[in-house]
């Protein structure tokens, strides 16, 4: 059975990147949102068993998201993307209840390496 990935970024070509990257590795990617609000109307909705999450986005960024997904579902697993020198945005996040985080511009093997992990 292959896993179910979300995939919410505002940037497409940032989804497009990590949905091709996930896909080659047997990943499935069953559903993208453009900004928080929709990836936690898609959280609902699907049911991913991972959600891959950027931090700054419009309409709801990603600790609000996280912390809405985690309201509906507190088992729910969500790794968050984020660029360099946003450690004070990844502390909030993990304290929001983010599992892990990426670092953009990230390497293909530590997106791996941090779905793996989440998903052990």
């Amino acid at each position: 059975m292959s896993t179910n990935i979300l995939i919410v970024d505002d940037a497409a070509f940032m989804r497009m990147i990590l949905k091709d990257l996930l896909s080659k590795n047997g990943y499935n990617v069953i559903g993208e949102a453009e900004n928080g609000l929709m990836g936690v109307e898609k959280q609902r909705e699907l049911k991913p068993d991972l959600t891959l999450m950027d931090i700054t986005m419009p309409e709801m960024d990603g600790i609000e998201a996280v912390k809405e997904i985690k309201k509906q579902d507190p088992n729910a697993k969500v790794i968050m993307c984020t660029a360099m020198g946003q450690q004070a945005m990844v502390i909030a996040a993990i304290q929001a209840g983010a599992w892990d985080f990426i670092v953009k511009p990230f390497k293909p093997e530590r997106v791996i390496e941090a779905v793996q992990k989440a998903l052990a």
